[in-house]
């Protein structure tokens, strides 16, 4: 069954239209290079959320599973945002006792790292509440 090349052509002379009437969508990032750092308030002692000990409820091992995927997840999110010598610094801390949070609180964050380290944890709050209402388990606080 072969196409026309009528057809054809207005099949292509759409999509062309479409690709180029098509409005151009913008990040909705609220902060850039030129906004000043003043501009960002984010407290260190704000930046991680406390999670409840999930060995303390009553979860099946792939519930388990999930909510720890959601927490492994996190943790490469965040280790994604920083630089060498603060992953470096936040694995010495974990491997000196430190929780993951104190060891986060610790390092020197600038103002678009703590930005989007505060965007990662309420994101995985959020994840952490759905599959914790999925399992009719009582949520997560801030």
């Amino acid at each position: 069954m072969a196409i026309n090349f009528p057809k054809w052509l207005a099949v292509l002379a759409t999509i062309l239209a479409l690709l180029l009437l098509m409005p151009v969508t913008t990040s909705a990032a609220t902060f850039g290079f030129h906004t000043p750092s003043q501009a960002i308030y984010a407290s260190a002692a704000s930046l991680v959320t406390t999670y409840p000990s999930f060995s303390d409820l009553d979860l099946t091992p792939l519930q388990r599973q999930r909510l720890q995927s959601v927490l492994q997840r996190r943790n490469k999110e965040i280790q994604a945002v920083l630089d060498i010598s603060q992953r470096d610094t936040l694995r010495h801390q974990i491997h000196s006792g430190h929780s993951f949070n104190q060891a986060l609180l610790s390092l020197e964050l600038q103002p678009e790292q703590q930005h989007l380290i505060k965007a990662i944890e309420q994101l995985t709050s959020l994840k952490l509440k759905a599959l914790l209402v999925k399992y009719s388990v009582p949520s997560v606080s801030n």
